[in-house]
């Protein structure tokens, strides 16, 4: 039997040869399609552990494999025709995100697993070489950034119909909306976030110069995506794009960032003097989220009955307490899930804490490279944040061309909503919101570098 085995697997990875020859062949002579191929499949990707396979190893089908061969033909064309401006190798978000990168790599070495810790190193090294810099290379023809929006968008619809009909099927009730979305996101509120980013994007494109049809096809898209985030009920999503308006606001009113960061820290700062006051106060909600719209809506300040705020709050105690513990260097990148358990306290658990602390991340894209990066991680995430706002900002208001001007509010507005979701889920370690993630932060670098060329700028700029 296990002779037979060992030839069905021979057979099948025989047979993988001449798709892995076609895929070489089509990146190396064709490499924009090949990066915009990737980004099509992306929505619509299939993880093993999806499709059935067990096993420690785990891998979205077929983005990653594709991605990592995208890695490997970038450092062949970097060395042989330096395919990389100077001006993006020197800029400010590419230089927080070499940091991010070489401070990632550095931590695998004194992680407490240090296996797992070089797998995550790996997954967010060929993320960031697709999605942010070979994107940025053929972002300088200027329409494959508008091209790379809709390649997430078209399959996303698909996903969004086919979720929608599952759901459809359980009479569109809160409990079933954890799962309907599989096997193409394995939680609610990873398809929340993804849907939360692509709101402003298809917005957008009915106020771009596009004739009827196509601005009809467009409100048509944008009914079905809102549809899609309100019966997602994914408290964070909706949460992240109300915020997305408040900085709309901003944006439409020509606020300064540094003038709302002055006010944000200010309110931080009253936030932990009063905050016995604001616990007490939100201590008295008891609204579950369960059953309708209203209850999630009204669950989100609830942290004395519901369970998966319960639950963040545990988790974020968890992250702390390891923090302190280990408060420069972590616990090493990826393993969180694999060390919080001794950290729970029996008074913060949840009914739904697991004792073994399995299956779980820290819930914040902030607190969880505190624990596995320490100080340094949190201070490269938080530098990378005031980067892209403040880059966001100062596009919005000097771009000229409406074009250009739409794409790069809609793409900013994007990234708003997960920075606000970060604070609450982690999903950078997934291709579905780590493809947008960094591709929405190459669209503004390329508008930042290439944009003169172009001439998007006001004269003043």
């Amino acid at each position: 039997m296990y002779v037979l085995l060992r030839k069905r697997d021979f057979f099948f990875a025989y047979q993988l040869i001449p798709i892995a020859i076609f895929v070489l062949l089509f990146a190396f002579y064709s490499i924009d399609k090949f990066i915009l191929s990737i980004i099509f499949f992306t929505p619509i990707a299939v993880t093993l552990k999806e499709l059935g396979f067990q096993g420690s190893v785990d891998l979205s089908l077929p983005t990653e494999p594709l991605m990592a061969t995208a890695l490997l033909l970038m450092i062949v064309y970097q060395l042989k025709t330096q395919i990389f401006d100077k001006a993006l190798l020197k800029h400010p978000i590419t230089i927080i995100l070499g940091l991010q990168l070489l401070w990632i790599l550095f931590t695998c070495i004194t992680s407490e697993m240090p296996l797992v810790s070089i797998k995550f190193f790996l997954a967010r090294l060929w993320f960031i070489a697709t999605a942010y810099f070979l994107c940025a290379w053929i972002f300088k023809n200027p329409k494959h950034m508008f091209n790379f929006l809709l390649c997430y968008t078209m399959p996303f619809i698909f996903v969004m119909l086919y979720t929608l009909y599952q759901h459809s099927l359980y009479e569109f009730n809160e409990e079933s909306s954890h799962w309907v979305a599989s096997p193409f996101y394995n939680d609610h509120t990873a398809y929340g976030a993804a849907l939360g980013m692509f709101v402003p994007i298809i917005i957008a494109f009915i106020f771009q110069k596009n004739n009827i049809a196509v601005k009809g096809i467009f409100i048509v898209l944008t009914i079905i995506i809102i549809t899609a985030t309100i019966y997602s009920f994914a408290r964070g999503a909706w949460a992240s794009l109300a915020a997305a308006v408040c900085i709309f606001v901003t944006l439409l009113f020509r606020i300064r960032f540094s003038w709302l960061l002055s006010a944000g820290i200010v309110l931080l700062s009253l936030f932990f003097v009063f905050q016995t006051q604001i616990l007490l106060i939100l201590n008295k909600n008891d609204t579950d989220s369960e059953k309708d719209l209203s209850n999630n809506v009204e669950s989100m300040s609830n942290i004395s009955t519901d369970a998966s705020n319960l639950e963040r709050l545990n988790r974020w105690s968890c992250a702390i307490e390891m923090f302190k513990e280990r408060p420069v260097l972590g616990w090493g990148p990826g393993t969180y899930m694999f060390q919080y358990a001794p950290f729970q306290k029996a008074s913060e658990k949840s009914y739904i804490s697991v004792s073994d602390g399995s299956n779980g991340n820290s819930h914040s894209e902030y607190l969880g490279p505190l624990a596995e990066q320490g100080i340094p991680g949190l201070a490269i995430v938080s530098g990378l944040l005031l980067a892209v706002f403040f880059m966001g900002y100062r596009l919005c208001y000097t771009i000229k061309e409406s074009k250009y001007k739409i794409l790069a509010y809609s793409v900013f507005l994007g990234l708003v909503t997960y920075f606000t979701h970060g604070f609450i889920n982690n999903f950078l370690d997934t291709d579905k919101l780590a493809v947008p993630f960094f591709g929405f932060i190459s669209i503004l670098v390329s508008l930042d570098v290439y944009g003169k060329q172009w001439g998007i700028f006001s004269k003043s700029e």
